[in-house]
């Protein structure tokens, strides 16, 4: 700890650099933690850029199908996507109920679904559902435990600082602002240190839960617009595959 008898740090580097032990530790601390979120941050935006992609992709073939089957096989020639692995495993759950069913031609009606099969295909959905958004989530949580730990450690180091630096001026008789302003500006670096790596994991988290929102609301609009073709009647001419809204 800077005690006011060497020279005058002039700059925040020389002041980090004779800075105390305690002080180094938290920084260095903070510096991991801050180099951990923007790592998060960065691989979460290329994974909802490119679920962004997906979405626009796997909405553009549905829109040129009008039969389930036609548009399954459409869908299945695209990357993997949280889109078509709901949209295939809701459609291989029917086939297991409904053998065939999907081979049906548009012209014959199809028998609808009883109650029982149906809360069953809601459940396979929703737990197909529940498991993307668990892993759209991934990692998310290290960003909120950043910003809500880095603070309070800037804080830690910061008290600590303090202290030190008034124990070293109590023992040597100077209570001058020259011998405490060092001290002072040393403990303080540990709490700047604590909100740089805390403020952008912060507005990173609530970013990333409001596109974990979008994704699963399109997601739910997709189980729906499924459900309701798979459990309907279909009579000649009538579209198969109702998915005109993108969420």
């Amino acid at each position: 700890m800077f005690q006011g008898g060497g020279a005058v740090p002039k700059s925040s580097i020389e002041l980090v650099l004779t800075s105390s032990p305690e002080t180094k530790v938290v920084l260095v601390v903070t510096t991991v933690f801050s180099l951990l979120s923007w790592f998060v941050i960065a691989l979460k935006w290329w994974q909802f850029r490119r679920l962004r992609r997906q979405a626009d992709k796997f909405f553009n073939e549905l829109e040129r199908t009008t039969r389930l089957q036609e548009a399954y096989h459409a869908v299945m020639k695209l990357p993997p996507s949280p889109y078509n692995r709901l949209f295939r495993e809701g459609l291989s759950f029917f086939s297991e109920l409904r053998p065939g069913g999907l081979k049906e031609e548009a012209g014959v009606n199809r028998t609808t679904l009883t109650m029982t099969q149906l809360e069953a295909l809601k459940m396979v959905l929703g737990k197909e559902v529940a498991a993307e958004r668990d892993l759209m989530a991934r990692f998310i949580p290290w960003l909120a435990t950043i910003g809500s730990v880095s603070p309070l450690l800037g804080l830690l180091g910061t008290v600590l600082g303090v202290m030190a630096a008034f124990i070293g001026i109590a023992s040597k008789g100077s209570g001058n602002i020259s011998a405490v302003a060092p001290g002072v500006a040393e403990a303080l670096i540990a709490t700047a240190a604590g909100l740089f790596a805390a403020i952008p994991a912060v507005i990173a988290y609530n970013y990333f839960l409001t596109r974990i929102r979008t994704t699963s609301f399109r997601l739910d609009s997709v189980t729906i617009e499924l459900l309701s073709s798979l459990s309907s009647t279909v009579s000649k001419g009538k579209k198969s595959v109702p998915f005109g809204v993108q969420g």
